[in-house]
């Protein structure tokens, strides 16, 4: 992992949250903040362990899952460009009880936890932007327990495409059936027939582990309520810091 301090103003989208930060606050943050290559299948924060840092991804996707003692897993959010990784460290506890692993290859920033607290604690427009992050990313937690339940798998994987794509730039995903079965918490015969009945309706392409978008349009049309009940939460909460 590389370590590396960077001037942010330098890449002032990278990270939209971070973007939406006064000027004076990321002129602060700026020697807090370290440059870092997120490894596919990285673990970022294990259940229960101290959070020591929070994350901030730029090109990477992360997953929050949680994992069952026989091993199995699901997931229940997905942060990328437009939050953090360690919410819970703001909310007053110091651990969780689910997993970040990177689901998505690609960089970030992250900044110690004990700076992120003094901050939060101390500065109100850092207090209330996170905040307002933390509360969609409970919505997303929400509907993806109420989509799970209510819906059908391709309609989930139609859900768990959008909210990935949106957090991507361009229409391609780097993703196995493996993986993606992992994430929502079903088989991989189950993930490889709704693929199949999203491409054969000519929505998606996949080939040997990518899978490209091709009608985003359809892609929603086909998807449940549920992701635009995540995506314009966001839309609501986090107005100049979602890209549209």
């Amino acid at each position: 992992m590389l370590n590396t301090a960077i001037p942010l103003e330098e890449r002032p989208d990278e990270n939209h949250l971070l973007a939406c930060l006064p000027p004076a606050i990321q002129a602060r943050w700026l020697p807090h903040l370290e440059w870092v290559d997120l490894k596919l299948g990285q673990v970022l924060h294990e259940a229960l362990a101290p959070l020591t840092h929070v994350y901030f991804p730029a090109t990477a996707i992360v997953s929050l899952l949680y994992v069952m003692e026989n091993g199995a897993s699901a997931e229940i959010a997905v942060v990328g460009n437009d939050g953090m990784v360690g919410f819970a460290l703001i909310m007053g506890g110091d651990t969780t009880p689910s997993r970040a692993v990177v689901q998505s290859a690609g960089t970030g920033l992250r900044m110690k936890a004990k700076f992120m607290k003094h901050e939060f604690n101390l500065v109100p427009s850092v207090m209330h932007l996170m905040l307002r992050f933390t509360q969609a990313l409970i919505t997303q937690m929400s509907q993806t327990a109420v989509c799970n339940r209510h819906h059908s798998l391709d309609q989930q994987l139609c859900r768990w495409l959008l909210l990935s794509l949106d957090r991507l730039q361009g229409s391609e995903l780097v993703m196995t059936q493996e993986l993606i079965a992992n994430m929502l918490g079903v088989r991989r015969e189950g993930v490889t027939e709704a693929a199949k009945k999203l491409q054969l309706a000519g929505l998606i392409s996949y080939a040997r582990g990518h899978i490209t978008v091709v009608d985003r349009v359809g892609l929603e049309r086909r998807a449940c309520e549920c992701y635009k009940v995540v995506r314009n939460e966001y839309l609501r909460l986090l107005p100049h810091c979602v890209a549209s």
